[in-house]
C-alpha cells in the first residue's frame, strides 16, 4: 500500500520530466546541426574514439536502490553493470554508484568507486540539488586538466509500468549528435531544421545548454529509477502477501488436520478403556 502511493507520484514526475528533456535535446540537436565547426569541451572526443578506440577511461554512473524487497530491480541493474565492465574489460573503469546496493556489491569486487551518494533516492523523491551536485561532479570528471576521461556513461532503469522496467547503459559524455536520446523517449529528434532564433552566439548557447542538458538528463534518470524501483517493490509486496495469504491458509489447515488427528485419537482412546472396562 505504501509502494502504490509513492508510485503515483513517482509515475506523474517522470512523465511531466520526459517532454522537457526529449526537447532539450531536440533543441540541442538543431543547434549542432548549424554550428556544426564548432567544439564545446563536453562534446570532445578523445582518447580511444579519436584513435581507433584504444584504450580509455570510462565513468560508468550507476542509479541503483538503498533497499532491497524490490524483486529484481537492483539485481538486473548490477547485471547491466557487470556485462559493462565485462565488455570494456580491456580500458580503466571506474564508478560512481547512486544507491547503498551497488555499494555494498562492488566494494568486494575489483572495480574502483570513485564516488558514492547514499540516501538519494531512498526516500521516493529525488532533489533536484542531489541531480546538480552530480552532473556537475561528472562534468568535472570529463573536461579535467588531470587524467580526464575519454567517456562517461549512465546505467539506470527505464520506467514503463509498474510490472515492466528496463535497465539501460547509454553515453552521457560526450555529447554527439543524437546521443542524448534517452531509450525511454516517445519521439526522435527531427533531421528538419527547425525554426529558432538564436541570438547569442555559439559558445554562450552552447555553454549555457550542455550543462543543462547533463544535468537534465541525470535528473530524469534518478526519476525514471525512483518510478522503476517503487513499481518493482509494489509488485514484489503484493506478490509477497498473496505468497503468505496462501503459506497461512495451507498451515491452518495443516494444523486443523493434526488437532483433529489428535481429538479423534484421544476419543478412540477413551471408547477402547470403556469398553475393556
Amino acid at each position: 500500500m505504501v509502494s502504490s502511493a509513492k508510485l503515483r507520484r513517482a509515475k506523474d514526475r517522470v512523465v511531466a520530466a520526459r517532454p522537457y528533456a526529449d526537447k532539450m535535446t531536440r533543441v540541442f540537436d538543431d543547434l549542432n546541426l548549424r554550428a556544426p565547426d564548432y567544439r564545446h569541451p563536453l562534446l570532445a572526443l578523445r582518447g580511444g574514439e579519436e584513435e581507433g578506440r584504444g584504450r580509455e577511461r570510462l565513468l560508468l554512473v550507476l542509479i541503483i536502490g538503498d533497499k532491497g524487497l524490490c524483486g529484481g530491480f537492483n539485481t538486473n541493474l548490477i547485471k547491466a553493470a557487470r556485462n559493462f565492465l565485462h565488455e570494456h574489460e580491456k580500458d580503466d573503469v571506474e564508478l560512481v554508484v547512486v544507491g547503498r546496493k551497488g555499494v555494498d556489491f562492488f566494494r568486494r569486487r575489483p572495480v574502483t568507486i570513485r564516488r558514492q551518494y547514499l540516501n538519494v533516492t531512498a526516500s521516493g523523491l529525488v532533489n533536484f540539488a542531489d541531480a546538480r551536485k552530480i552532473a556537475d561532479e561528472v562534468i568535472e570528471d570529463f573536461v579535467s586538466t588531470e587524467n580526464p576521461f575519454d567517456r562517461v556513461f549512465l546505467a539506470y532503469s527505464v520506467f514503463k509500468s509498474a510490472l515492466s522496467s528496463t535497465p539501460v547503459t547509454e553515453q552521457l559524455l560526450p555529447v554527439g549528435r543524437s546521443g542524448g536520446v534517452d531509450p525511454g523517449s516517445s519521439s526522435a529528434p527531427s533531421e528538419v531544421l527547425v525554426d529558432y532564433i538564436y541570438e547569442q552566439g555559439p559558445e554562450e548557447v552552447f555553454g549555457k545548454l550542455l550543462p543543462n542538458l547533463i544535468l537534465t538528463r541525470v535528473y530524469r534518470a534518478l526519476l525514471e529509477s525512483v518510478a522503476s524501483e517503487t513499481g518493482s517493490r509494489m509488485t514484489a509486496m503484493e506478490a509477497a502477501t498473496k505468497n503468505a495469504d496462501e503459506v497461512i491458509a495451507k498451515l491452518t489447515l495443516t494444523m486443523n488436520r493434526v488437532r483433529q488427528a489428535a481429538i479423534t485419537r484421544e476419543i478412540i482412546e477413551v471408547v477402547s478403556g470403556a469398553e475393556a472396562l
